[in-house]
Order: structure tokens, then sequence, then C-alpha cells
């Protein structure tokens, strides 16, 4: 599934524009116009990258960045500057609060494209699980797709890989219900039926898990993460 971008700036016009254009590549996308506005979005939508405009009203973009930055939920996020301050202090200062590239107004759709792609392949090369890992008793094979406790075969269904592959990828992060149903099931907006989806199969994967089922845990009315230390 392509990856979701939020917009966040208080011209609508560029919103518009940069709606159209990364549409086009394939990018899913979300927008709000302020910065109170982008933290409630980032937290609710876990985008796989944020276009930032600095000169926001009431919250600007460095206050959001550093809040974001805080956040488990939202820390590991990459962030890509848009602002109208080209002075070299400003980037500086924008990417030590955490931004991981910068790019100044006005800009071409095509240049900030092959930033977001460029952001993006940085953070996917980063997060890359080795072919074979080992968890304690639990082995995962994933150039195989094979899945192992004690040594000793686990037949899993491709949801249930999938959803242990992404809570072992999010190293410890809690994942929300609404997260894990649009990264592995592709609903955007989860309602109760599609919520209860998750919780199935996170119990059947603990009773095939075992031993290894109490390295996965629910963090009451929000979802769940994987414990990767004993």
């Amino acid at each position: 599934m392509k990856e979701k971008i939020l917009i966040v700036d208080d011209e609508k016009d560029i919103v518009k524009m940069l709606d159209y254009n990364l549409k086009k590549e394939g990018f899913r996308i979300v927008s709000c116009y302020d910065g109170e506005d982008a933290l409630d979005t980032a937290v609710k939508e876990h985008p796989d990258l944020i276009i930032l405009d600095l000169m926001l009203p009431g919250m600007d973009g460095l206050e959001v960045s550093k809040a974001l930055k805080k956040e488990d939920k939202t820390v590991a996020i990459p962030i890509i500057m848009l602002t109208a301050k080209a002075q070299e202090a400003d980037k500086i200062l924008g990417l030590e609060l955490g931004a991981d590239d910068y790019i100044t107004k006005p800009f071409s759709p095509r240049e900030l494209i092959a930033r977001i792609k460029a952001v993006l392949r940085r953070v996917h090369e980063k997060g890359k699980l080795p072919e074979v890992l080992k968890i304690g008793d639990l082995t995962m094979d994933f150039s195989k797709i094979l899945t192992f406790v004690k040594d000793k075969p686990v037949a899993l269904t491709a949801k249930e890989f999938e959803l242990l592959r992404t809570l072992i990828k999010a190293k410890g992060r809690v994942l929300s219900r609404d997260y894990l149903l649009d990264s592995i099931w592709g609903f955007d907006h989860a309602i109760e039926i599609q919520t209860r989806t998750v919780d199935v199969h996170i119990r059947t994967l603990r009773k095939k898990l075992k031993s290894e089922a109490k390295r996965v845990i629910t963090v009451k009315n929000y979802g769940y993460r994987f414990e990767i230390e004993e």
C-alpha cells in the first residue's frame, strides 16, 4: 500500500497543488491548516511522512515539530519542512528540532516529490528487519515467511504474519488498532466491527505463539505493542 502523507500548510492553494501532484504519484493524502490540528491529525492518522510549513497561525511549524518528536506515537514520523524562510539559521534550527529535510518556497513539485521519496527510502532502509530474526524462543524468517517457536514451525496466516512483523518493526512503540487496520487491512477509518478484527487476530496470534505470547502486550484503550526485551 502506498504511503500516507500529511500536508500541513495554511495556504490552501499550496495544499491543493500538493494534494493533486502527490495523489498523481499514488500517495494517500491527509491535510490540515494549523499546528494544533496537525498534532491531532498526526496521532489519529499516523502518516508515513509529514510536509510541515514553518509559518503557521498559532503554533508554528518549529513548535509542531518539537511536540511531534516528544510523543512516542509520532516521534518516528519523518518531517519535511516547507517554508518561505531561506536563511541558513532557520534551516539549521529546523533540522536540529527533528526535520529530515527542508525545502523553501517557491519550489518545484517534482523536486519535493524527489525529496519525499529520498526521505522515505532512508526511513525504510533504517527500519528494515534482518532476513532472519530471533527474539527469545521466537524465530521469524522474513524472506521465507516462516515462524518458529522453540524451533518448531508455527502456521500463521498471511495477516497474522504481517501483524506480528508490524508489531516487531515498531520496536516497542504502541500501535493503535486504527493504525494496524490501516497498515494491514487497508481500512482508513475504523468502525467497531473492524476494530474487533484486530483483537481477534491478536488473540489467535497469541495462542499460536504459546510461550512467546507474553511479548504481545495490550495497552488498554489504545492498542498493542511487542516486547523485545526479556
